[in-house]
């Protein structure tokens, strides 16, 4: 399946998930909110703390897609480095928002708890815009085609789906998923012929084994949602043939 819709990438910065401590929770949500504004998700790199990688991997990125979101590394300690890395990344300087402060010293009005660690997190680089934190208020921010985001799940879903207006997607790619108990390898000929009868519809094959029992979901991505249905109907009755009963869902069946 191919086509011309914007796509996007997905920085992960941290430590913590590199060494096994933290398990990433926020990519399946970016893909699936990205899938429904019609953005192909595309590539997730995982990357440390360290200025040179994290520099290095938002160049490739942002030259390569449409969009680059990242997560994790701006809160208000030593190892969140990722706002000046991405103000070395695009060349500018680091600042301190004044619209961020703003919040910061709203936020934390009466408290006695805006120290200078916390005001970090009011750094941006030059020409920034920033992304609303209705959750804990320490803002992200955009530049170009970058947008940076905490890496604290709730976070950054509310991140996330407060930037809808700044993002412009694409054909919405619809999905079917055909299961049945027959193995791959009885019918990986015939899924061949039937991927070649329908280029534009992008064909995967998902074994599992689960109690006991070989299983196998094949699913099937197209933005014609006819096309689709034509060659889901083609799957379920190549697997009918061998024996198989299959199911038909909607979605990945999840």
């Amino acid at each position: 399946m191919t086509d011309t819709a914007p796509t996007a990438a997905l920085l992960i910065i941290g430590n913590e998930i590199l060494s096994g401590r933290t398990q990433d929770a926020n990519l399946a949500f970016i893909a699936r909110h990205l899938g429904v504004l019609g953005i192909r998700f595309r590539e997730t790199r995982v990357v440390p703390d360290e200025e040179a990688e994290i520099v290095a991997a938002i160049n490739a990125l942002r030259a390569r897609y449409t969009y680059v979101f990242t997560t994790g590394g701006i809160g208000p300690t030593h190892d969140d480095i990722t706002a000046e890395c991405i103000a070395k990344a695009f060349g500018v300087p680091l600042i301190r928002h004044p619209e961020a402060v703003r919040r910061l010293e709203i936020h934390y009005a009466g408290t006695g708890m805006l120290n200078e660690a916390r005001l970090r997190m009011a750094n941006t680089p030059e020409g920034a815009t920033l992304i609303d934190n209705p959750v804990s208020t320490a803002p992200g921010f955009q530049i170009g085609n970058v947008f940076v985001m905490a890496g604290v799940p709730m976070i950054m879903q509310a991140m996330l789906t407060g930037i809808g207006d700044r993002l412009v997607g694409g054909p919405v790619v619809r999905t079917k998923s055909v299961a049945s108990a027959i193995p791959e390898g009885s019918f990986a000929d015939a899924l061949c012929a039937i991927a070649a009868d329908y280029p534009a519809v992008d064909i995967g094959s998902y074994p599992a084994f689960r109690q006991g029992r070989i299983s196998t979901s094949l699913v099937l991505r197209a933005t014609d949602p006819d096309l689709l249905e034509r060659a889901t109907v083609a799957v379920a009755e190549m697997l009918r043939a061998l024996g198989g009963e299959p199911v038909v869902l909607d979605g990945y069946g999840e």
